[in-house]
């Protein structure tokens, strides 16, 4: 039996993670910060399965003590302040966590038990100003937001650990990847939900920004098992997981809005474009300028060729079932079904 150390497990990734190594028969530790009220976040289901440990990124104390008390043979890094606009309002603690939290964690192990594998969940906004398409392990990066910015940090430290002491670090380069579980503040999970609620007659519209920034999306359940897989290999490496398709903003929400049972319509040109249900007229998307992002990425394409011949990996759930996936878990959230 394995023990196996996940930050960040309350989150989207760090659930299905969990699972994942749970089924493989592991002994499995998460970091979690104190709060005023416990919140298991994604993990409630699991929390008698799995070892709690209190800890902070920002912490190297806490995360030494973390490693003395799961001994674990592998360290899955997927704390992060992980949402992207949010950086700009708080540039210093995404620092904090997203990159100097990397080197922390990274000593923790090497202090006391360096022969222990390690995951750091880098991620395709690193690529920002696309340099190259399709983006792959070999593209310059150019990151264009504090998010990225610190994110490129955390993956070249870890790549630095691995040369300078011989640590087993990988990095996984990971373009969107959402779920069902993803939180309300990412524009996937508030377009789901607001499809469902205008459905439903619960709400009037939604607004967006950049309606024609292009992403590469895939589900979270597919790229957790791109980690594992990372850390089962003879020599660690960085990896791109991605689809090698992408789709703009303006696609997922027809996509969404068409799984709830509304085919939109497109009127309008610009910042005053608006998307109308076909069947009455009314407006159900507008645009609105606060949402755009001080420097946009506008274009992300990843080539996941190197993970598939490598690792033998292969995303399983396809952009569509993904999309029918959070739009369904929304449908049964709001009207109480199981």
């Amino acid at each position: 039996m394995k023990n196996a150390l996940i930050t960040g497990i309350t989150g989207q990734d760090g659930s299905y993670l969990a699972e994942l190594l749970l089924e493989k028969g592991y002994e499995v530790y998460g970091i979690w910060r104190r709060k005023a009220n416990v919140d298991y976040g994604n993990i409630a289901h699991l929390k008698d399965k799995i070892h709690l440990i209190y800890a902070d990124m920002t912490d190297p104390v806490s995360l030494i003590s973390a490693m003395r008390i799961s001994q674990a043979d592998e360290v899955y890094n997927l704390a992060a302040q992980s949402f992207v606009y949010a950086s700009w309002d708080t540039p210093v603690a995404t620092a904090d966590i997203n990159a100097v939290g990397v080197t922390n964690m990274l000593e923790a192990i090497r202090l006391v038990k360096p022969e222990a594998r390690f995951y750091q969940a880098s991620t395709s906004e690193m690529f920002g100003l696309v340099q190259e398409t399709p983006q792959r392990e070999t593209t310059p990066f150019y990151p264009r937001s504090p998010y990225g910015v610190a994110k490129l940090y955390g993956h070249w430290i870890t790549k630095n650990y691995r040369e300078s002491y011989g640590m087993f670090a990988c990095s996984g380069i990971l373009f969107n990847h959402e779920s069902e579980r993803r939180g309300l503040e990412f524009v996937t999970r508030k377009i789901t939900d607001a499809a469902v609620r205008i459905a439903a007659g619960m709400q009037d519209c939604v607004e967006l920004g950049n309606l024609d920034a292009k992403r590469d999306w895939g589900h979270s359940q597919d790229y957790v098992r791109a980690m594992w897989l990372m850390l089962q290999q003879e020599q660690p490496d960085d990896y791109v997981i991605a689809t090698n398709e992408t789709r703009t903003v303006r696609e997922f929400a027809e996509t969404a809005f068409r799984c709830a049972g509304i085919e939109i319509q497109w009127q309008g040109s610009g910042i005053d474009e608006i998307g109308v249900n076909k069947a009455n007229g009314r407006t159900v998307v507008r645009i609105n300028e606060k949402f755009f992002r001080p420097a946009e990425v506008e274009f992300l394409l990843g080539d996941p060729s190197k993970a598939e011949k490598a690792l033998g990996w292969k995303r399983e759930i396809s952009f569509s079932q993904l999309v029918e996936r959070m739009v369904e878990n929304d449908r049964r959230l709001i009207t109480g079904e199981n």
